[in-house]
């Protein structure tokens, strides 16, 4: 029981709420805490006293947990998106005071955020959603925040955010006001888009490396680890190298040859599809994350259309060439590198599509600043994309920033021999082989999409435009391909 009050309270402690937890106390702020199954509070406490008797209070029933926290309260809440956000939101309601500030740190859809907030204004309290990158590591040593929301909310806070946040050198913490309304929540949800991406891209450079390079994981593992010195430095780079090293402790070989070929996901990256499509922004590499994903749910279908496959002649990887290991490691070095480019190009369009939508002002600079520490997408290259946005806040996209198009022409020919020979021995490279299309598609000035205008003014009379002289045209196709016919 905290005697004096505490500087702010937290509700719900699974992993990454004991965890957030942790971190505020750490950084010298007294937290109270309080979860509906009052064993997490217990444990909770138990973890504060071994982690250096760190300032953390436990509550097992919400008015003492709420009465034990200084005014005006800021309470954060870690529980499942959707109704148990709003359950609690009910339950903290009734002892809170006018002034009180609510913090959802969940994945949450942005407008449930803006509904909340809307909801408690009408009893005085603010309200902010904050998305939260890092994982259960980086919730307790440094994560990336995107807190959205009410500014007043966000300046109670602030003084805990910017110790609590992921501090990165020449950068900063990773935490900024990120805008009204959802842009919190909208900005973590298509963070989490792009990571899809990433992995999607990772893998598959792991198995043109595997399949068709035939490296073994010792081979991979040194690979990546190269590869994580460089301009691919990142969290994902790394702990992919760190999973390579690892031995199977339940037989023999290696960890990663054991796990099952089947992703999970928890929903955020199919609404960063969603959003995308409403928005008509193109963002294949994230799309074909998603699909990948998808596909690979379909474990038993594959195993059957292998064997239906297998018989009529098609192995697993359809020619067995030999290729020169260390160009083919350089080369799709360069394609993950490219592709990458074009998944941060996507994510970015999103956010700044979104943000036009709904009057947010949205600064990508900045999000790409405090995406550099604590979060999974963490990378040295977020530096470059900063710096993109420096030099130009208005830039159409990250393609045509001088020192990416630069890098990109630089890499085409590599990133076009891995798609080729991923293709001639059947190896799905969707992640690279949307991101190259992507590219080619935004760097020509003509594409084929006059003869689809053709084809829908032609069967539904929809017009079209004409390059030589303004305005609305409509053609009877129909009659003049039936009169030539005669």
């Amino acid at each position: 029981m905290a005697v004096q009050p505490t500087r702010i309270g937290l509700a719900g402690l699974a992993v990454m709420g004991q965890n957030l937890a942790l971190n505020i106390a750490s950084k010298g702020f007294p937290i109270s805490v309080y979860n509906r199954t009052t064993s997490k509070v217990d444990e909770t406490v138990e973890r504060a006293k071994k982690e250096g008797n760190l300032p953390v209070y436990g509550f097992h029933d919400p008015e003492s947990f709420v009465n034990s926290i200084q005014k005006p309260r800021v309470i954060i809440m870690l529980v499942k998106a959707g109704a148990p956000v709003d359950q609690t939101i009910k339950t903290l309601s009734a002892y809170l005071e006018k002034g009180d500030c609510i913090v959802d740190g969940g994945n949450e859809w942005y407008e449930n955020t803006e509904r909340r907030e809307k909801a408690v204004s009408e009893n005085g309290f603010l309200y902010l959603g904050m998305g939260v990158s890092g994982g259960e590591e980086g919730a307790r040593n440094g994560p990336s925040l995107m807190p959205g929301g009410s500014f007043e909310a966000y300046k109670n806070i602030e003084d805990i955010l910017l110790k609590v946040a992921a501090q990165v050198r020449d950068s900063g913490p990773c935490v900024t006001y990120i805008g009204k309304g959802g842009s919190g929540n909208f900005v973590k949800m298509v963070h989490n888009g792009i990571e899809y991406g990433d992995m999607q891209l990772i893998a598959e450079a792991y198995d043109v490396l595997k399949s068709v390079g035939k490296l073994s994981n010792e081979e991979l593992h040194g690979v990546f680890t190269e590869w994580n010195k460089g301009e691919l430095e990142s969290f994902l780079v790394e702990i992919t190298a760190d999973i390579f090293g690892i031995k199977d402790d339940k037989g023999d070989g290696h960890l990663v040859d054991k796990v099952l070929d089947k992703t999970g996901m928890k929903g955020t990256g199919k609404w960063t599809v969603q959003q995308a499509a409403e928005l008509s922004v193109p963002s294949p590499t994230i799309e074909s994350s998603l699909d990948a994903r998808f596909l690979s749910g379909l474990k038993d279908e594959r195993v059957q259309a292998a064997k239906v496959f297998k018989e009529g002649g098609f192995g697993d990887v359809l020619t067995d060439q030999t290729v020169d290991k260390k160009q083919l490691i350089d080369d799709v070095r360069k394609a993950l590198y490219a592709s990458k480019i074009c998944s941060y190009a996507q994510g970015m369009n999103l956010i700044r599509a979104k943000s036009v939508e709904k009057g947010w002002g949205l600064k990508l600079g900045e999000l790409a600043r405090i995406w550099k520490g604590g979060c999974i997408i963490r990378a040295i290259f977020l530096d470059r994309i900063k710096q993109a946005y420096d030099r130009n806040a208005e830039l159409a996209n990250l393609l045509v920033d001088p020192e990416f198009a630069k890098e990109i022409i630089e890499r085409q020919s590599a990133w076009r021999r891995v798609v080729c020979l991923s293709i001639n021995s059947g190896i799905s490279t969707p992640g690279m082989s949307a991101s190259l299309a992507y590219f080619d598609s935004y760097r020509r000035e003509r594409l084929p999409a006059n003869l689809v205008q053709a084809q829908r003014d032609y069967f539904g009379a929809h017009t079209y435009e004409r390059t030589d002289v303004e305005g609305s045209f409509h053609t009877e196709w129909f009659k003049i391909a039936r009169q030539s016919k005669m």
